[in-house]
């Protein structure tokens, strides 16, 4: 493909907001953010006054890199990075303390991490059809292929 289409390509994209923004992924550990741990919280008001203002106050948090509102036991799962046990400390009893609304909170120490953030799976998005189905990988078109009763040849004796 030619550079000036892949520009192209890549600009209608960026106007459909397909893509939203380009980073770096860096290393936590190689800027001094050698904690890594989950929070679970749970709110003690579920209205949206309090949802947004919880999720308000959670954007302020530099040192949370992802805050997810989830179902389940918990309203929300925040992923937070820390230089140290007594940054992590501060994170939690006085930043996340502050935010009014929180029930409870849990921390789990992340002991390390086994498959990180590598983007979304789009090679197998790319195989789907405009109908919602699976198109036929090589693969499948083999297996689908061996599953049907070959039809004899009209033109051979």
């Amino acid at each position: 493909m030619a550079p000036s289409s892949t520009l192209e390509r890549v600009r209608r994209l960026e106007a459909r907001g397909v893509i939203r923004a380009y980073r770096a992924v860096i290393d936590p550990d190689a800027v001094g953010f050698g904690v890594l741990a989950v929070v679970m919280i749970n709110l003690a008001g579920h209205q949206s006054e309090a949802i947004e203002r919880f999720e308000h106050q959670v954007r302020a948090l530099d040192e949370v890199v992802a805050c997810l509102h989830v179902t389940g036991r918990y309203d929300y799962l925040l992923q937070v990075v820390a230089h140290d046990m007594q940054h992590l400390r501060d994170l939690i009893t006085r930043d996340l303390a502050a935010i009014g609304g929180v029930q409870k909170q849990e921390t789990f120490l992340v002991l390390a991490t086994a498959k990180g953030d590598e983007g979304y799976p789009l090679a197998r998005t790319a195989q789907t059809t405009t109908a919602g189905r699976r198109a036929a990988t090589p693969s499948t078109a083999r297996r689908r292929a061996r599953r049907r009763p070959e039809t004899p040849d009209p033109a051979d004796p």
